[in-house]
């Protein structure tokens, strides 16, 4: 035992392959590094890792951050990152086959044929080549050398290291380097970049453009009779649900975060604080690594990226913090023509043929060998033909509809995070924002050392006012219009009077300019957790905003209301001259309330709603419960349960009143006969798979991503529940014999304080760890951490990366 103790040991104390290690133990360098040496290297970066696996890189250059940034990249996740580019090369079904699915675990669930065709058209007509070229809607010079930094760096450690990770290190395209994948180049990152601007448009309908088919005698394309709805009451409940889902708005998309700025006049520090939670992936491409980013004197930026991401998307400097939540914006317009043939369409030019786009897809057959698939995608002027009947854009004789993407006409995200790193306030960072014009689906909540708090949704929306959606909306546009704010557009006219307009200020044609977006400053607080932009504060209303931004005046979640009122409860303490501190705020992650059973417990309505069951045994556990979803709560699985079958219509007697947001609903229906069965059904099912009434909400919810053992989590459901430490349960892979094994919901935390004398108090838990790989003791670290409600003292400065240094190396390259 001792043998394989001191083996391992040996193991994990080596430095990384390919470097040259400048602190902690001594190492001759590599003969490539010698080598090295012996010119002037184009990249050189320091990069010193601290406990939990946290990289901070230092370089002179911008491109020098990215090679770091690449290296570590790779070194942490390089499963992943090959395969996102992979993805951007459109070359799934040549390395994995043609039908086996590709689930970015967000948006987008399609065949690997069905990624490919479609990328590889976006190839095919050089998208990106064009962006690239692009003086307004392309990369600035110093986004264009991170990238060109990163690549560098990712092929630096393919090269140089044996990938151990079992996910992916027998593929082929790992066999080999220089056979297999090959050298990744700038081009293949900049499509992954791309291609995760589409993930809330182009991207929600991927399948339903490659397989758009124009109608035919045998297949014209035309529902039943009466089936197309005229207007919204032609629409069963479950119709529109079925809607909303096709949009990606469903009620089962957890796709979210939460994020609290505290100003300096209600922060015990006198200054900004910040708590961020964004709620995405345990795996796959929308999952975080944590790093920092240092140019001394000049850059100087820490937090968390996305996989293929060599800017940091969600952190903080010395004077501004920030962090995003997922926006209610739409991105794109649907756009519904007028056919005088299947392939025909009316334009404000006259008729006009569909553009047919031919692809030829490589795809490996079941014996090895490789062949290729035709696909046809189809295009109007404004872009990409959908048939989508699940909302309700049907391509028949008469009519079919084309999506034009805000976000498929830009290449400015990673700008746009890179000057928000630059920035020295909350009011900087936003116009650094805007002038970057690439914040792809996300509002923004910031907090500043001044004391300043912002909250704004400056993301990149179309300028379709609400003036020009009356005026152009077709029958069933004006249908999604009503249900879920998309204003469908006549197409007829879609290079005329139904175009998109332009503000003065916009940074380019066809979105809306900052004037024209909701945005407030304070000194107490804001926060949000997905709902619109509608309420950032208790006593806040933004309103007089297009509705392709976000409904107004419409119900809150109970995660916004939670959210709120744990800001609010502790405002309201000393006669409501409460503040929050560094430690209340951060403890908030953890208290783990839910703000749906405080509100049903009072006057013991959800005890009386369960005493009508007659199920005594789960009724004196409900009785008992603490009403949150720590890990020693009893109870928390009844009352999840019994909301996933809560009919919504009945569940209140207080309906939503827009005059009182975070206090409606309220009520319980206690006495209704339908929120009784859903209780009962909800026991019933409980007691039928063999789930303990009385079990703790730990043995229950565990981890359950690859890897992972099965560690007891609190948190749970978010919207309906009201939990802001939102867990979910999205097709685990590890621990899936249990009754929650979690892979999605909260994950890049951040706790961000800033104090006097120039310090900088930060404490963040990555959840399910650093390193994906499960042989890696940085896997499953922080998930332990996280699950006993601890943080990481994240070092910011060298001398606190100095007291944390686990080890650090010199990498040079060209």
């Amino acid at each position: 035992m001792l043998r394989r103790l001191f083996a391992v040991l040996a193991v994990l104390s080596l430095p990384l392959a390919g470097a040259t290690v400048v602190g902690g133990a001594t190492a001759a360098p590599p003969a490539a590094a010698v080598g090295e040496r012996q010119k002037k290297p184009t990249y050189q970066a320091t990069i010193r890792v601290t406990k939990h696996g946290i990289p901070h890189v230092t370089g002179k250059t911008f491109s020098d951050l990215g090679y770091g940034s690449g290296y570590m990249a790779a070194d942490a996740s390089a499963c992943t990152l090959v395969d996102t580019l992979i993805t951007g090369r459109g070359e799934r079904s040549l390395w994995f086959g043609k039908d086996a699915r590709y689930d970015d675990q967000v948006t987008l669930e399609a065949s690997n044929l069905q990624v490919d065709a479609f990328v590889t058209d976006l190839r095919n007509r050089k998208v990106v080549e064009r962006l690239l070229a692009d003086k307004v809607n392309g990369p600035g010079r110093q986004a264009r050398a991170l990238v060109r930094g990163y690549v560098a760096g990712a092929n630096r450690w393919l090269r140089d290291n044996k990938v151990t990770d079992p996910a992916c290190r027998k593929h082929a395209y790992l066999a080999d380097h220089a056979k297999g994948l090959g050298k990744v180049t700038e081009l293949d990152l900049w499509y992954g970049v791309y291609l995760a601007n589409l993930l809330a448009s182009s991207g929600v309908f991927l399948k339903e453009i490659v397989d758009a088919t124009p109608p035919s005698p045998s297949d014209p394309g035309i529902p039943d009779p009466g089936d197309l709805p005229v207007t919204l009451g032609d629409l069963t409940p479950a119709e529109q649900e079925a809607v909303l889902e096709g949009l990606g708005r469903g009620a089962g998309n957890p796709f979210g975060s939460n994020a609290t700025a505290i100003g300096g006049d209600r922060s015990t520090t006198g200054r900004g604080m910040i708590l961020g939670n964004p709620h995405f992936p345990w795996r796959g491409r929308y999952h975080f690594t944590q790093q920092h980013l240092t140019i001394p004197g000049k850059y100087d930026v820490a937090g968390a990226s996305l996989i293929g991401s060599p800017v940091v998307n969600i952190g903080w400097n010395k004077k501004v913090a920030w962090s995003h939540t997922v926006s209610t914006a739409y991105r794109f317009t649907p756009y519904e023509y007028t056919l005088l043939g299947p392939t025909t369409y009316l334009s404000d030019t006259g008729p006009q043929a569909l553009e047919r786009r031919q692809v030829k897809v490589r795809v490996r057959q079941p014996d090895g060998s490789i062949g290729t698939v035709d696909e046809d995608l189809w295009r109007t002027e404004q872009g990409y033909v959908a048939e989508s009947p699940a909302t309700l854009m049907l391509w028949t004789p008469a009519s079919a509809w084309a999506i034009r993407d805000a976000n498929g006409e830009h290449l400015r995200t990673i700008d746009t995070f890179l000057e928000m790193g630059k920035a020295r306030n909350v009011r900087d960072l936003l116009r650094r924002q805007d002038r970057a014009a690439g914040m792809p689906w996300v509002n923004t909540t910031a907090a500043d050392r001044a004391g300043d708090v912002l909250y704004a949704d400056h993301s990149v929306v179309p300028n379709v006012p609400d003036a020009l959606a009356q005026e152009c909306m077709t029958p069933v546009g004006r249908v999604l219009f009503e249900l879920a704010g998309l204003p469908g557009l006549d197409g007829t006219r879609a290079g005329s009077s139904c175009a998109w307009r332009t503000d003065p200020d916009a940074a380019r044609p066809g979105v809306f300019g900052p004037t024209n977006l909701p945005e407030v400053v304070r000194r107490d607080y804001v926060m949000n957790a997905n709902d619109s932009y509608w309420t950032p504060h208790a006593s806040v209303r933004l309103e007089g905003f297009a509705r392709i931004i976000g409904c107004e005046r419409c119900e809150r979640t109970m995660r916004t209301r939670m959210v709120t009122q744990y800001v609010e409860d502790r405002l309201a303490r000393r006669g409501g001259a409460g503040k929050e501190s560094p430690r209340s705020l951060r403890r908030h992650e953890h208290e783990n309330r839910l703000r749906a059973a405080e509100v049903m417990a009072v006057g013991n309505d959800l005890v009386e709603l369960c005493n009508a069951t007659g199920e005594t045994a789960a009724c004196g556990v409900l009785e008992r419960w603490d009403g949150r979803s720590t890990r020693r709560s009893v109870g928390t699985h009844i009352f999840e349960e019994f909301l996933e079958r809560a009919p919504e219509g009945s569940l209140w007697e207080v309906p939503f009143d827009p005059a009182d947001p975070f206090n409606t609903p309220r009520d319980l229906a206690e006495t209704n006969a339908d929120v009784q069965a859903a209780l009962k059904a909800a026991i019933e099912h409980l007691r039928s798979e063999g789930v303990p009434l009385d079990a703790r909400w730990g043995s229950l919810q565990v981890a359950g991503d690859r890897g992972a053992r099965p560690i007891p989590l609190g948190g749970g459901m978010g919207d309906a529940a009201g939990n802001a430490n939102a867990l979910a349960s999205r097709k685990p892979v590890q621990n899936a014999d249990r009754y929650k094994p979690i892979t999605y919901g909260s994950s890049h935390i951040q706790a961000i304080a800033f104090k006097d004398r120039g310090r900088v108090q930060a404490r963040t838990i990555l959840t399910y760890g650093q390193y994906e790989n499960p042989r890696s003791r940085w896997h499953q670290d922080q998930t332990r951490l996280f699950s006993r409600g601890r943080w990481v003292r994240f070092p910011f400065t060298s001398a606190e990366i100095a007291r944390h240094l686990v080890r650090s190396v010199t990498l040079r390259g060209r």
